[in-house]
């Protein structure tokens, strides 16, 4: 069986603790107004890492991903041609 004194220094120790993550929570930026946007923290933590002088020589993440994106597209366009291709000739379509 727990003791008294076993629970109440749980009780003290899970206080102290929430005591502790408090002030930390708070400290934390809330964003000024408005939704916060992925894609623009992105490009704001990736930026604060490249030198200034290198900045301009690469596209922001975000165009990066935005062409993934398309090639993405493309591949799973040209897959989807392949299919019709092999199915053109028993179904009668033209390509």
């Amino acid at each position: 069986m727990i003791s008294t004194r076993r629970i109440a220094a749980i009780a003290a120790l899970a206080a102290g603790v929430a005591g502790l993550a408090a002030p930390m929570a708070s400290a934390a930026d809330a964003p000024a107004a408005g939704q916060l946007n992925p894609m623009t923290t992105l490009d704001t933590l990736v930026a604060d890492q490249i030198p200034a002088e290198h900045r301009a020589e690469l596209p922001p993440l975000s165009r990066q991903l935005g062409e993934l994106n398309k090639v993405t597209q493309l591949q799973q366009l040209n897959a989807l041609h392949q299919v019709t291709d092999l199915v053109a000739p028993v179904t009668g379509l033209l390509t």
